[in-house]
């Protein structure tokens, strides 16, 4: 009997159980650096609960796109949840449904129907949000497919298991290419969770994207659309950790899956408390300067692709 569809539940209830508990270790040791109490490690699950209980209210002006958009882009982040590592170390019952690339454009699909639904609410703070995503997302998406093409290409497959795999090699670990790809990604990882000083987490206008896009939606939408971020934040990260930054340590057969749960949990504690620092420590950028940055990150990709053949030339 197989055991790959357990074990398969129990990476997707794993990602469903921790994407929130990372978000709330970030937010408490964000409070740790600035010496004040802060919210506790559970208060995003509080949060979630919160919008759930509330009553969904929904603009007379939308069409329906606008109502069935938050189950599209849930729906497709778990289904990422299925066919990525993000738990186990070895490919499951789905795994073959997507390579890198395809993963990749779950990604940018799940980014265009929010995008769609913030301008189908026709809503002044929704279109600028909707407007900003997509000047942002030019320069993202990109970076994105092109770090998964490098890490594709030093490790000669498109499966993100075998790559895992690959990578486990300090040989292919400690090579220029593949730690300009990991710079890349962490960079644009800290751009698609909206931890650059610039996206505030508040109502400010200069400072809106995710918030503005979603400024129409309540209730179970809401709930939808921050827990899908969430899970988002959750899947980008353990792609950064396990493929990129610290692939080590996870454990195979269905007990391995069960154990691999706190085993992720230690990675993200040290990956949340570089992100807090940085975010206590980086100054604000200008909006416009995130263009800048995204370039920034889209450049160190090409350059791992353009070293990675120039040593094959060599």
């Amino acid at each position: 009997m197989s055991y790959l569809w357990v074990e398969t539940a129990i990476q997707v209830i794993g990602v469903l159980l921790l994407a929130p508990l990372v978000e709330g270790i970030i937010a408490r040791l964000k409070a740790i650096m600035e010496s004040r109490r802060g919210p506790k490690i559970l208060q995003p699950y509080y949060d979630l609960s919160k919008y759930l209980k509330k009553e969904t209210l929904v603009n007379t002006d939308a069409t329906a796109f606008f109502n069935i958009a938050p189950y599209m882009v849930f729906s497709i982040y778990l289904l990422i949840a299925f066919v990525i590592p993000v738990i186990l170390p070895y490919p499951n019952e789905l795994s073959p449904v997507v390579d890198f690339l395809g993963g990749g454009l779950l990604f940018v699909l799940a980014a265009v129907i929010q995008i769609l639904a913030a301008l189908d609410a026709r809503s002044s703070f929704t279109t600028l949000g909707a407007g900003r995503s997509v000047t942002f997302s030019a320069y993202a998406e990109p970076t994105l497919i092109m770090v998964f093409f490098a890490v594709a290409l030093i490790s000669s497959s498109n499966n993100p298991y075998i790559t895992h795999n690959l990578i486990l090699s300090y040989g292919n670990y400690l090579t220029l290419p593949h730690l300009l790809s990991s710079v890349a990604f962490f960079m644009l990882f800290l751009f698609e969770t909206g931890r650059l000083p610039t996206e505030s987490s508040g109502m400010m206008e200069f400072g809106m994207i995710d918030e503005a896009r979603n400024y129409e939606y309540s209730g179970r939408h809401m709930f939808l659309l921050k827990y899908s971020s969430l899970i988002k934040q959750y899947l980008l990260g353990s792609v950064l950790i396990n493929v990129f930054v610290f692939p080590w340590f996870l454990q195979s057969s269905l007990v391995g899956s069960v154990l691999d749960i706190p085993i992720m949990l230690g990675k993200w504690i040290v990956i949340a408390a570089v992100v807090a620092y940085l975010e206590e420590t980086l100054a604000k950028l200008r909006l416009f300067k995130i263009q800048d940055y995204l370039t920034l990150s889209f450049a160190l990709a090409v350059f791992s692709v353009i070293t990675y053949s120039l040593g094959g030339l060599l």
